[in-house]
């Protein structure tokens, strides 16, 4: 395929230590007051912020608790969570353009449908005062939409989830190419990327990585490797937890959320893998804009950032300490590079071509 513009999509250590004070022009000022990096979150002062509509794919339980925090943080505040797969959500905001429902959407799988989604009029600008200077790229890494459709919030690191009981550290998959070793067959769950931002991840990378022809031959096997495709993200690994599966296709937080409850599973770094921001948007004349601005500034406050450490995400943010082994450093070197240009062109084309050969 032709490759144009490279990115690599891991944030780095410079970039949480330093903030780029030259990042946007006098124009690119903030539409609302957030939270400073490092600081509080505000707790909204005689500002009512009323019912607010999140959409997001991430776990059911976590985000409850970002909305129930959130709530304490500015009284009068109701967050409504609204749970569904990246793709189920992006369908759901494109059937409610004339009408929106949602005030703002957090997470899916990574920046790369937030990408798309701009091309459906669906997600507004806004720029967090935390970040304003942020620039787009930072050493090759892009960490928000060059005209603040997204910012990312959190990294990610797409990988392999295993159950300790059931394989052995050195038995587990350690590249892309060793999901196809036949002591695999029937072992192996991955998402739906008909509906999961995770796998379309997947399989996007994988086509880069490998031109399509490699690319497709390659899920072709790795279909057939497979127990189960479940809409969920998260689902894979809580297959894995009851020896469902040996192996699954997940982000890195998935594992260690399972684990620190107790279940006996372990997380795996390909060799060479995504390692993502994931992002927060406006919603384009959503209900209540004040109120997802609110919420995005409250994701990138300390009190925030901490909320996503505590879950075992990569925070974003500097002088947060999270509870995931896992350090930007330990990762980096593990990222690919992703075509973004390309994915914008091509991302419906591939969901639809999965639909075609493999649903």
């Amino acid at each position: 395929m032709k490759m144009k513009k490279w990115f690599s999509v891991a944030a780095t250590a410079v970039m949480l230590t330093s903030v780029v004070a030259a990042g946007c022009s006098s124009s690119e000022s903030s539409t609302g007051g957030g939270a400073a990096s490092g600081g509080e979150a505000s707790g909204g002062g005689d500002k009512k912020l009323g019912s607010i509509a999140l959409y997001s794919p991430e776990t059911p339980d976590f985000t409850k608790e970002i909305g129930l925090n959130f709530e304490k943080a500015f009284p009068g505040s109701k967050v409504n969570v609204q749970y569904g797969g990246t793709n189920v959500i992006v369908n759901r905001l494109i059937a409610e353009k004339d009408n929106p429902q949602g005030d703002l959407w957090y997470g899916g799988g990574g920046f790369l449908p937030f990408e798309t989604a701009k091309t459906k009029d669906i997600i507004t600008p806004y720029i967090p005062e935390a970040v304003k200077d942020w620039p787009e790229i930072k050493d090759g890494i892009k960490v928000r939409d060059k005209d603040w459709n997204w910012v990312g919030v959190e990294v990610f690191a797409l990988g392999f989830v295993y159950n300790t009981d059931l394989v052995k550290p050195e038995d587990a998959p350690k590249t892309w190419d060793d999901l196809l070793d036949p002591k695999w067959k029937g072992k192996i769950q991955m998402p739906n990327p008909a509906a999961s931002g995770t796998a379309t991840l997947t399989v996007l990378s994988q086509l880069m990585d490998k031109g399509e022809e490699q690319g497709w031959g390659y899920f072709k096997k790795l279909v057939d490797q497979v127990s189960a495709l479940p809409d969920s993200g998260s689902a894979p690994t809580k297959a894995v937890a009851k020896g469902e599966a040996e192996v699954a296709i997940a982000f890195d937080f998935m594992a260690y959320e399972m684990k620190a409850k107790g279940e006996k599973v372990d997380f795996i770094v390909p060799e060479k893998t995504p390692v993502i921001v994931n992002p927060a948007s406006l919603v384009k004349d959503g209900p209540n804009p004040e109120g997802g601005k609110a919420m995005i500034d409250y994701l990138l406050s300390q009190e925030g950032q901490q909320q996503l450490a505590n879950w075992y995400h990569i925070p974003i943010m500097p002088g947060v300490e999270s509870k995931t082994p896992l350090t930007l450093e330990k990762v980096l070197p593990h990222a690919m590079e992703l075509d973004v240009d390309w994915v914008v062109e091509n991302y419906d084309r591939v969901r639809n071509e999965w639909r075609q050969k493999f649903q």
